[in-house]
């Protein structure tokens, strides 16, 4: 059966749609993370749900998955060269974003940011 979409923003919000999937791509534009790395960068995620949303990515096609044979046994995540392309996307979605929660304190919302685009 043909998959219909009625405008191309569904077919994106399928592949980084969700609460997570864009904040992991986000920390892979730095470049590849291990799993733990990710957990430390998203603490909020629980560890099960990341590994179900890197493997969602890793389905859709947009990330890669690199297991180094060694003890302890080492994984790595990375935007692979398609995945790479939403690297604009996301920058300014993340600009969008702490320009929001300017625009929230602004207003008087009592909001936190604790990392800046770009900045740790």
């Amino acid at each position: 059966m043909k998959k219909v979409y009625n405008i191309g923003m569904e077919a994106s919000l399928e592949v980084i749609g969700g609460k997570w999937k864009a904040v992991i791509l986000c920390h892979l534009t730095t470049g590849a993370k291990r799993t733990g790395e990710l957990k430390r960068l998203i603490p909020e995620i629980s560890q099960k749900m990341l590994t179900k949303q890197l493997r969602e990515l890793e389905t859709s096609g947009i990330i890669d998955r690199k297991v180094y044979r060694q003890v302890p046994p080492k994984v790595e995540y990375n935007l692979n060269d398609y995945g790479k392309s939403l690297t604009a996307i996301l920058n300014k979605l993340c600009l969008w974003g702490e320009h929001h929660i300017d625009y929230l304190e602004s207003e008087g919302k009592n909001i936190v940011l604790l990392q800046r685009h770009g900045h740790k």
